[in-house]
Formats: C-alpha cells, structure tokens, sequence
C-alpha cells in the first residue's frame, strides 16, 4: 500500500498531461458496455466507487473517455489543496459537488444524464449513515447512494481501478447492480447499503495494497461507552 501511494504522488502531474489521444497511454477499460447501456437509458447513472490507488486519474479517464461526469466530494480544510484538487478535475469538464447539502445538485446533474461519482468508502457520523458490516466490522456506511438510487431509479454501477505490471490502470466497469426492492423503505435503504459495501469490500480483498487504509474507516462506533463516573457511581450503589 505504502508503495501504491507513494509512487500515486508522482504520478499527479501527469494528470495535467491526460489527454483524449494519449489517454490509451496511461489507462485502459474493461466493461464499457456496461457503463454505456446504463448512460443509454437517460435517467444518469450512480458510481459505486471508492479511495482505490490512483482515484483522480481514473476519473481523469472516465470523464475524457465518457464526459459527462461529476463527483461528489468532501471540501478539504486546506484552501490550495482544494484548489489544486479543483484545478485536476474541472479540466475534463467534471462537475464537482460538495458533499454537504448535495441533493439537489446531484438530482440536477441527474436529470442532465450525467454519471455522478460516489466514493462510499468512508466513515461517516451515525446520523449520516447505518451500521453494515465491513471486513469482519460494523462500519457505518452513508446512506445516501442507496436512498437516492431508490428514489430516481437511475442506475448503479460499480467502478475499480487495478494497477497493472506495466504502470498503467485498468478501469474494470461491472454490470448494474440490481437493488433489492421490498417495499419497506428503511430496510430497503439498509439492504442495498449493505450491497454496496460488500462489493467495496471484495475489491480490498482482492487488491488489499491499492486500498487507502489511512482513513479511519471504524470511527464511528454502534454503540456509546459509559462514562468512568457512571460506572464508578453504580459500582458505589452495589456495594
């Protein structure tokens, strides 16, 4: 993984050099179809994806390739790294949508058939997201992908990069996901979460080094700890 990423940071400014003729260069596809029927049925389409190797240039390649794109995203404290990640996307046209209150943006980009990026695979506050497991843990999980899909029937489909022996990434496109409909919203909600992170969750395991394991993917916990002075006082009670 330290390698991964390390070798990730030099490959930033040949993002700055991707272009539609040299874009076989640095990246190739596998599954377009996929993606391409989903694009065909015009309601937009949902990309189940996550913080896997080199995420900036794979979207780099999926906006040149496809247009149309725009990602969800989570401001950074720091006001050049923002602009810097700002300057690396909006070149191919991709439409950038801070994370907080983004409904309405992504329904907008929705309705124009865009493909709206979506990296599920990081830890959010309990009142965001439900508890699934993730690797032998809970995790909580945003639930927004799994309500927004439900809502608009836009479709999902997942998105990996894989680093390959010669430096370049393939682009692997699966199939859309089929959600689970029972007609029980919350369940539905929940069950489709849990979906959507058992297909992160086989891509770590089959490529454990390409995922970011930096973030501190089990922060928020299911359950709330006593505080020492509670027990210390029903200990005293006991007695």
């Amino acid at each position: 993984m330290l390698v991964h990423f390390g070798q990730m940071l030099f490959e930033v400014p040949h993002i700055l050099r991707v272009k539609q003729e040299n874009l076989d260069k640095y990246v190739s596809f596998e599954g377009e179809d996929n993606l391409l029927k989903a694009i065909e049925k015009g309601k937009g389409v949902f990309i189940l994806t996550g913080h896997f190797v080199n995420w900036e240039l794979i979207a780099a390649g999926v906006a040149i390739r496809f247009g149309q794109l725009a990602v969800v995203a989570r401001t950074s404290g720091s006001h050049s790294q923002n602009r810097l990640i700002y300057k690396l996307r909006s070149r191919f046209g991709t439409e950038i949508i801070p994370k907080q209150n983004s409904m309405r943006q992504i329904l907008s980009a929705l309705r124009k058939n865009k493909m709206i990026a979506i990296l599920l695979d990081q830890n959010v506050d309990w009142y965001h997201g439900v508890f699934v497991n993730f690797l032998g843990r809970w995790a909580c999980v945003n639930k927004g992908l799994a309500l927004m899909a439900l809502r608009t029937s836009s479709p999902v489909i997942p998105i990996f990069p894989v680093k390959q022996k010669d430096g370049r990434y393939k682009i692997v496109i699966g199939e859309e996901l089929t959600l689970i409909k029972t007609g029980d919203k919350t369940m539905d909600m929940e069950e489709n979460t849990a979906l959507f992170t058992k297909i992160i969750e086989r891509q770590v395991k089959e490529y454990p080094d390409h995922w970011f394991w930096f973030h501190r993917r089990w922060k928020t916990i299911p359950y709330c700890a006593l505080p020492a002075e509670s027990i210390i006082t029903c200990t005293d009670q006991a007695e």
